[in-house]
């Protein structure tokens, strides 16, 4: 059921790739495999790709910056591999846009469910996303910050600002209910969903990227505030 999905694999490493590529093609996949970082983005130019599974450590330009550039232009769902397990790399990686992340060495069919699962929320908020449109408006306002749903787009006022998947869900979703406090848990469960492998850790590195987009000062924020020992609240 699989194979009308294609996955775009960046890896250094020729073991590596090829051991990717032998989980993912036998679970209904279509590979590709790219070596260099710099290769990545000119690639997504004339390629189109429905997950990136992005090592951190690359020739040319690394991980981390090939998915700030990826986010810069691109909303597809990316997956993270690195093979440190400290949490500043995960939190940082989470903070650039990478959707998941997945620390080598990695069980196969772990490997499998993290993609499928990016994949499948990445296709149900876009289904939601456009049945909505088809029974509401077309825009949120919050202050001087516009939230249009047709096309997914932010404009903090005439500047348009990059949001990916997850992060335009999740400003979307507390705009259209604003002034009501969610833990993180109700966040995660709301975005992620249930079957997502993963922590509500990952809603407050979230937060903290909406908040350097759509906020002023975004060590004081106004719009998206944290009710201390309780959850976030957008405050429109």
């Amino acid at each position: 059921m699989n194979a009308k999905y294609r996955i775009l694999i960046v890896e250094d490493d020729d073991d590596i790739s090829m051991i990717e590529q032998a989980y993912l093609e036998a679970s209904g996949f279509e590979t590709f495999i790219v070596s260099d970082g710099d290769k990545v983005l000119p690639l997504l130019h004339v390629e189109k790709f429905d997950l990136i599974l992005l090592d951190l450590m690359l020739p040319g330009k690394n991980g981390y910056e090939i998915c700030k550039e990826i986010r810069g232009e691109l909303n597809i769902p990316i997956l993270m591999v690195t093979a440190r397990t400290e949490s500043v790399d995960k939190i940082r990686g989470l903070g650039l846009g990478a959707d998941d992340y997945i620390a080598k060495p990695f069980d196969p069919a772990e490997l499998v469910a993290r993609v499928n699962a990016n994949i499948r929320q990445y296709s149900r908020l876009t289904e939601a996303n456009q049945i909505e449109l088809d029974e509401k408006g077309d825009e949120i306002l919050i202050g001087n910050i516009r939230v249009l749903l047709h096309g997914w787009k932010v404009y903090k006022g005439e500047q348009e600002i990059r949001f990916p998947n997850r992060e335009f869900q999740l400003l979307k979703f507390m705009a259209e209910n604003p002034n009501i406090v969610f833990s993180k848990e109700q966040l995660f469960e709301k975005i992620w969903g249930y079957d997502y492998v993963g922590d509500s850790a990952t809603v407050m590195v979230h937060i903290n990227r909406i908040r350097e987009k759509i906020e002023d000062d975004s060590k004081t924020p106004k719009i998206l505030e944290t009710v201390w020992g309780a959850g976030y609240r957008l405050n429109r």
